[in-house]
């Protein structure tokens, strides 16, 4: 009887995922989680590993739940997942996700994995690190999605387009390729509705959250590759709408402002002399990435 109800609420979750608002499937949700509830099934029973190393224990091994059961769980997280990004609510969608990692654990011969649907809230959960500039964690996500069964290779993952999305961001990222990131954001390469909301005009805090990350990278490069810069081009080169803005970021950075130039604060000689090798190489990425961004600002600038 709870599994046939359960199974309701998920179809009209899904069937009207367009037209529902956050607060009736906020309501719709809670229901569906007391009848996981009654099913005891909010999470998965552990896995029993036999060991050969182990004496056998006399206690009763726990019931593992059928995995129809674990299904509509795993279902009903997924959905409270995709409807909490919609509406913006990354606090929610993250809660989600940690529900939601017992289940992607499980063996395949105990729940199959359905791979369309786990990889399309892990992309989003990928991007929502990387809007958060969470990158460590990007990347313990990344090694922790080849243990998975059902796929997860490399070639799995750059392939999928779901997961795909997310990589190229951060690679083009690192790389400085900042036009590149923008054009994907804001194109059909976008590979869902939710994934959208971390780009449409109407979601301006997600949104501000990238722009702020991608200005906090230009920053650092810059004070990495160069001694000044005139405040005019790093108008530009920060995305900032006047040199008023420029004059306040360069404030809060420690930047000192003079003659209509911006000085980067320098290391101190022992600083430098015991990271002198290191910052060789970082001086020349940082310059590529400057020059990848001063381009892409120059682009701006011509269109009307």
């Amino acid at each position: 009887m709870a599994d046939r109800q359960l199974q309701q609420i998920l179809t009209q979750l899904k069937s009207q995922s367009s037209t529902l608002s956050y607060a009736d499937a906020a309501s719709l949700l809670s229901k569906a989680k007391l009848l996981l509830l009654k099913l005891n099934a909010l999470s998965p029973s552990p896995v029993r590993i036999p060991s050969s190393q182990q004496q056998p224990q006399p206690q009763q091994p726990q019931q593992q739940q059928p995995a129809q059961i674990l299904a509509l769980a795993r279902e009903t997280y997924e959905q409270g997942a995709l409807y909490s990004i919609r509406s913006r609510d990354p606090d929610a969608f993250t809660r989600y996700v940690t529900q939601l990692a017992p289940f992607y654990e499980l063996p395949a011969n105990v729940l199959p994995p359905n791979l369309a649907e786990r990889n399309r809230v892990t992309g989003l959960y990928l991007l929502l690190l990387l809007t958060q500039g969470r990158y460590a964690e990007f990347h313990s996500e990344l090694e922790s999605l080849s243990t998975r069964e059902g796929g997860g290779g490399s070639v799995d993952v750059e392939g999928d387009r779901f997961l795909g999305y997310p990589i190229r961001l951060e690679r083009w990222l690192m790389e400085g390729s900042y036009d590149r990131v923008w054009k994907s954001m804001k194109s059909r390469e976008v590979p869902s509705e939710e994934f959208a909301v971390f780009s449409e005009t109407n979601s301006a805090a997600l949104d501000q959250i990238l722009t702020s990350q991608i200005r906090s990278e230009i920053a650092s490069s810059s004070e990495r590759a160069y001694p000044s810069l005139p405040i005019s081009s790093t108008k530009s080169l920060l995305f900032l709408d006047s040199e008023g803005a420029v004059i306040e970021f360069a404030r809060s950075r420690g930047w000192v402002l003079r003659d209509g130039m911006i000085y980067f604060p320098k290391e101190t000689e022992v600083e430098a002399a015991e990271g002198e090798e290191e910052f060789d190489g970082r001086d020349e990425l940082s310059k590529l990435v400057i020059e990848n961004a001063l381009g892409y600002a120059r682009e701006l600038e011509t269109i009307v």
